[in-house]
């Protein structure tokens, strides 16, 4: 088994920081591309790459990971059934659950289990990449029932090996927390910026950090941004729901009263949860091949927990910094 090779379809910033990331890290690689001119760029970067996906995927022993925005999953999987369908699958789009229905749904006999890093930029494409991206930054591995104990930790090695700390969590959990910390913030984006837009040039000439930091992801292709908010339909509309009554009642108060307290006050001490690490500093490990283990990834996920060491089919948690 050659468990250090990977194949990663699309090479876009995240396909493509992943692609520089894991060579760096020593894993045998090659990317695939529809595109002739990032075929050409990624070889003149020094990298093995294609434009066929029946290629991409000759070695039946290679971790495949599916980089593509949400709506080309479906267009992909059914090229890894036919060329590959027993292979050991991963992904890094951005909403879980209806990934895992179409691998379900269009290549079953796969080996699956999700991953979702929580990196990126305002940029996209190939050229925007970077072999540091993933460095110190959260990498979802999906935790549901069922997924494949060695599978499940060659993702989480490879998560580790680009820099990545591991977040387990089960695809329903994954979505609905990434609605209300990427996909709500994303939206809000677009709508301060048409805001902001709309006091004209001065407002333009005047707007300073607070408005370019609120509004950085909206300079994000919006077809990308489309994709992964639209994919999360469910979660994202109460995360606006639960924004649009924060806002509501800000509103009613700095009305009737002209005081912004209470929602000031709420939006700084949780902002400073996100800067507080956990009082806990022990470490927990998991046998991956023990009939309670995915359930006891999730729990530990919810608590905090991030998986620091990958050996074999075990796993070392850690709490804390």
């Amino acid at each position: 088994m050659s468990e250090r090779t990977l194949r990663v379809i699309g090479l876009g910033l995240i396909g493509g920081s992943l692609l520089r990331a894991a060579a760096e890290a020593g894993w045998k690689v090659r990317g695939m591309a529809r595109s002739a001119a990032v075929v050409t760029a990624v070889r003149e970067a020094g990298f093995d790459a294609t434009s066929s996906i029946e290629d991409a995927l000759a070695d039946d022993d290679a971790l495949v990971v599916l980089a593509v925005p949400l709506p080309a999953v479906v267009d992909v999987l059914p090229m890894v059934a036919r060329h590959a369908p027993y292979c050991r699958l991963t992904d890094v789009v951005s909403v879980k659950q209806p990934v895992a229905a179409a691998v379900a749904r269009h290549t079953p006999a796969a080996r699956y289990v999700g991953g979702h890093p929580m990196a990126g930029t305002s940029a996209s494409g190939w050229a925007a990449g970077s072999a540091t991206l993933f460095t110190g930054a959260p990498w979802v591995v999906g935790s549901d029932d069922g997924a494949d104990p060695v599978v499940w930790a060659q993702v989480a090695g490879l998560a580790l090996e680009c820099g990545a700390h591991v977040v387990p969590a089960g695809a329903a959990d994954h979505d609905a927390a990434v609605a209300r910390v990427s996909h709500l913030p994303h939206l809000l984006a677009a709508v301060l910026a048409s805001v902001g837009a709309g006091g004209g040039s001065l407002a333009t000439a005047l707007a300073a950090a607070s408005f370019t930091d609120g509004t950085r992801v909206a300079g994000s292709r919006p077809e990308l941004v489309r994709a992964m908010c639209e994919g999360n339909r469910d979660a994202l509309l109460a995360a606006v729901d639960d924004a649009l009554g924060r806002l509501g009642a800000a509103r009613g108060s700095l009305a009737s009263t002209g005081g912004l307290a209470a929602t000031i006050q709420a939006g700084h001490l949780a902002r400073q949860t996100f800067d507080r690490h956990s009082s806990r500093s022990d470490t927990v490990h998991i046998d991956l091949t023990a009939p309670d283990a995915l359930a006891r990834l999730r729990d530990l996920g919810h608590q905090g927990a991030r998986v620091i060491a990958v050996e074999g089919t075990s796993c070392r948690l850690e709490f804390g910094s």
